[in-house]
């Protein structure tokens, strides 16, 4: 057996239909992690969907209480062929966000896999139910035309609330590092660069976001009686917003830059781009960073948004000052900034430019991780994803949203390479949610051969990868 043939099997297994049957049993069940008053599909998904597969193929399986979360599980499962073989590590999630189902088009259901032309619809086709199910089938496909083996030691962790930010996820791992201990990382999510490109990204921008806000006094007061005596939070607070971020979305805050983009970094996003496909929005060119292509600005930089603001009832609005103002603001920042002090970076800025009397709260926040892209690992990953799709791949340094990616590059210290099977278009986390299925066939085209190769020529790349960490 040869690494095509087993491609030429895992496409023969998609074209008959089963891939597609198992995905539709899998959106069928509810598992929104944002809701507490349904939790029965949470663990019916491991157990009924994720485990008897794993089962099949060899490994030990263990579910886990969620230390953070009630009824928001962890299954881990290991295989070991031989502890002498490299040992790989991937990751799931069950859980999808709130189906929404009311405002889905007609026709469509976010539980009922419907198809139209190339594309697949229902919650979680594309985030995440779809992505780790072509990684599952593409285990399958090897260890089949292998005859019951896999060639390397796998490892996978699933985890059920991804979608409120991924509680316990940090913890779990840290209690089980030895049980999780392995040689590389390698999983999916997120989308594309585009939708016909192959992708691989090496981990992802991190997130913050805080609450800006001014209380002045407990009432609204007339503005015929009081206006011009009173100061108005609303005002205040728009232009306290912007002294940290200007009219052009361009961040003013340099304790929160990153460094400049240095030669490598922009030789990688030289030659990608953004946007332009079709269901993409139109690119605001004059938007951003100046000085920096669209790529650089997503991939490469930082960005500070207004994710929410209200002052008085915009609802119901009455001709009064109101007494307070609230806005909620978003981070995202590649490797190198000052990100865990950013509540006192704000406050001394806002305080610099007379905005003393803005409070600045912490909501939630998570790392930026990024591998090395001259990582040996990275050459290699691009090839196999050249040779089995005939297309140049895409490499992104970090995804230019967030992932839990620090809990597998820090906590667990693990080179992290993600190979997305969505695009930019996909609907995710809104209405009329669907994957590609020309995207899902060529993926498990690829997760096949990746696998298939892993089993080959692993440890020779490994060592490889380890002389040159001693070096």
């Amino acid at each position: 057996m040869t690494g095509e043939q087993a491609v030429a099997l895992a496409t023969a297994y998609f074209d008959s239909g089963e891939f597609r049957r198992i995905l539709a049993r899998r959106i069928a069940l509810a598992t929104e992690s944002q809701r507490h008053d349904d939790d029965a599909g949470i663990l019916l998904y491991l157990e009924q969907e994720i485990m008897p597969p794993l089962r099949a193929l060899g490994f030990e399986l263990q579910l886990f209480d969620n230390p953070e979360a009630v009824n928001r599980p962890f299954l881990i499962a290991v295989r070991i062929e031989d502890p002498s073989l490299p040992t790989l590590l991937s990751y799931g999630h069950g859980d999808v966000v709130f189906g929404d189902d009311e405002n889905w088009r007609a026709g469509l259901s976010p539980w009922e896999l419907s198809e139209e032309g190339d594309r697949w619809y229902g919650r979680g086709s594309a985030d995440n139910k779809g992505q780790h199910s072509i990684n599952l089938a593409a285990l399958e496909q090897v260890f089949h035309a292998r005859g019951g083996k896999l060639g390397f030691n796998c490892k996978l962790i699933f985890e059920m609330g991804e979608e409120i930010s991924s509680p316990g996820l940090a913890a779990i791992c840290q209690q089980q590092r030895e049980l999780l201990q392995a040689d590389l990382f390698i999983a999916s999510d997120g989308p594309r660069l585009n939708a016909t490109q192959p992708t691989l990204f090496l981990g992802s921008r991190g997130c913050i976001n805080f609450r800006l806000s001014i209380h002045a006094r407990d009432n609204a007061y007339h503005s015929g009686n009081w206006g011009g005596l009173l100061s108005n939070p609303g005002t205040q607070l728009a232009n306290a917003i912007a002294s940290l971020v200007n009219q052009h979305g361009q961040l003013q805050v340099a304790a929160l830059k990153p460094a400049p983009l240095d030669d490598n970094l922009r030789a990688i996003l030289r030659d990608l781009s953004v946007g332009s496909q079709a269901g993409d929005p139109a690119i605001d060119e004059n938007w951003g960073e100046a000085g920096l292509t669209p790529s650089e600005r997503l991939y490469g930089w930082n960005t500070l948004e207004v994710l929410a603001y209200q002052t008085g009832n915009p609802a119901r609005p009455m001709n009064a000052i109101p007494g307070s103002a609230t806005a909620v603001c978003q981070l995202r920042f590649v490797v190198g900034t000052d990100w865990q002090n950013l509540v006192n970076h704000v406050q001394q800025h806002l305080q610099l430019h007379g905005f003393g009397n803005v409070e600045v709260e912490w909501l939630q926040g998570s790392p930026a991780t990024r591998l090395n892209p001259q990582d040996p690992l990275v050459p290699w990953v691009l090839e196999i994803l050249q040779q089995t799709s005939g297309k140049k791949p895409a490499l992104l340094p970090n995804l230019g949203g967030s992932l839990p990616n620090d809990v597998f590059a820090d906590t667990l210290g693990l080179p992290t390479l993600w190979i997305p099977h969505s695009y930019p278009a996909c609907g995710q986390h809104g209405v009329n949610e669907h994957m590609l299925k020309s995207i899902a066939r060529e993926g498990l085209q690829i997760m096949t051969r990746l696998f298939w190769e892993l089993g080959e020529n692993g440890s020779t790349i490994l060592a490889q990868r380890r002389a040159g960490e001693s070096s």
